[in-house]
């Protein structure tokens, strides 16, 4: 029962809107790099986050999306002034906006901002190999016993074609439990 446990830092997702006022029309996401969930890449493309107290500059994850989401650790909120929710990517509504600064303009979303909840992926089959179902709610215990060994509780378990076996948790946390490197967990029921 263990599973890949990856750190997520933080980053946004764009819409096509929002990318060609901030990079310019018609302007394409270029990929950095593949990420472990199919067809998911992290781009060279960056833009400035604006908070009412603070900015940080983060990366866009590709491809483009349906609604524009920038996912914090509270550490990143903090330094933004901003205090967001703890929400599964894609559920933003009612969550705190900011502004996008791009090199050829800016865009203010009234909402967007959240704190990813931690998340593992899986496919149906691998969800079944797992024992596990879609939104079924596990723990996760990370690290070497007396070595800051951690049990992630509260994570959510997401089931999808297009996913592939990985636990995303976010920089604060793989912080508190001294994690760094490949990591595995095991999947506590």
């Amino acid at each position: 029962m263990k599973v890949l446990v990856e750190t997520s830092a933080r980053h946004l997702h764009v819409t096509r809107e929002h990318l060609d006022i901030l990079f310019g029309k018609g302007a394409q996401l270029t990929n950095k790099k593949d990420l472990s969930q199919p067809g998911q890449f992290a781009c060279f493309e960056r833009v400035t986050v604006v908070g009412p107290k603070g900015e940080l500059v983060m990366s866009i994850l590709g491809p483009e999306r349906s609604a524009t989401q920038v996912e914090v650790s509270y550490t990143d909120a903090r330094k933004l002034g901003l205090v967001p929710p703890v929400r599964e990517s894609g559920d933003i509504a009612g969550s705190p906006g900011c502004k996008l600064v791009g090199p050829e303009g800016e865009v203010e979303i009234n909402e967007g901002v959240i704190v990813a909840k931690r998340h593992i992926h899986f496919t149906p089959d691998e969800a079944a190999q797992y024992g596990v179902e879609d939104k079924q709610i596990v723990s996760v215990k990370v690290g070497t016993p007396g070595a800051r060994e951690t049990i992630f509780g509260d994570t959510v378990v997401r089931v999808r074609s297009d996913f592939s076996a990985a636990m995303h948790i976010d920089t604060d946390e793989a912080n508190a439990a001294g994690l760094s490197g490949e990591v595995y967990g095991e999947i506590i029921k």
